[in-house]
């Protein structure tokens, strides 16, 4: 599983993201938001969700031919090697010697579904998920009959939700059907509904609203500094355990810990590669 990692520049030991892209696989779009969450301190991992059927690199253009290969694919993987991928990519992050071992999600479309079903493993504290599309009508995976809202039973972290009301494939009864479930679990829960069209997140394209996409960026800088932050542990395994260089709000960085990242590409072995 070719998995596109983004780390801090500055030496030291960093929280664990996983960040599942759309149905486009690593476009530009998508390493930049990368890039962004690594600039503050955040190790991002990045699989390349459809490795099974494609060659390694493969990214769809932000057309029809490639939304519907994009599309036909997310029903033909099979729901259980979505989570082999998921669970090989919090392995490898949990292991990586410079990861605090602090582990959180982060999804936009169809990766916010699959952040979501992430969030299933007991050792992510946290999950972002952007217009998570098919959780409200078991549509993803292999027969379109995924189980994710009856296994939120299963999520231990908290989540934070984030729609656009004038998204066409999540619409209101949709998203409040995922509410409902949600509040019927009594699961830590965000929820932010804004005033944007799907994809509005994404910087290329007529739907992009650079505005709440600077908001809401923040809105989940804040959450994962909350989650995934040292402030968490416990004082006598902080202290145990203090890496040596933090992660700190944007506002409170230190000068000399420089807001740019490093590009890698990580081959991660996840069970899905040998079905």
């Amino acid at each position: 599983m070719r998995t596109h990692i983004v780390s801090p520049a500055a030496p030291g030991r960093y929280p664990g993201i996983v960040f599942y892209s759309e149905i486009f696989q690593i476009t530009a779009p998508i390493r930049r938001t990368a890039a962004f969450f690594a600039g503050h301190g955040y190790i991002v991992a990045m699989p390349e969700i459809y490795h099974e059927f494609e060659p390694a690199g493969t990214v769809y253009a932000y057309d029809q031919a490639g939304s519907d290969r994009g599309n036909a694919l997310k029903t033909t993987k099979k729901l259980a090697s979505y989570d082999a991928d998921a669970r090989a990519a919090l392995d490898h992050l949990a292991a990586r010697p410079d990861c605090t071992g602090k582990l959180g999600a982060l999804g936009i479309c169809i990766g916010g579904h699959l952040a979501f079903r992430a969030a299933m493993n007991p050792d992510v504290l946290g999950a972002a998920c952007f217009y998570a599309t098919d959780i409200h009508k078991g549509g993803l995976g292999e027969g379109m009959h995924d189980d994710s809202l009856e296994r939120a039973k299963d999520i231990r972290g908290e989540l934070l939700m984030i729609w656009g009301r004038q998204d066409p494939h999540i619409p209101l009864e949709g998203r409040m059907k995922v509410l409902a479930r949600l509040n019927e679990l009594g699961l830590r829960l965000n929820w932010h509904e804004v005033n944007g069209a799907h994809a509005f997140m994404r910087d290329e394209g007529p739907r992009y609203d650079p505005e709440l996409a600077y908001s809401l960026y923040g809105i989940v800088l804040t959450f994962f500094h909350r989650k995934l932050s040292e402030g968490d542990l416990p004082a006598v395994a902080a202290a145990r355990e203090r890496p040596a260089t933090r992660s700190f709000p944007a506002a409170l960085r230190p000068r000399n810990v420089p807001l740019t990242a490093t590009v890698d590409i990580s081959p991660i072995l996840s069970p899905s590669d040998l079905m």
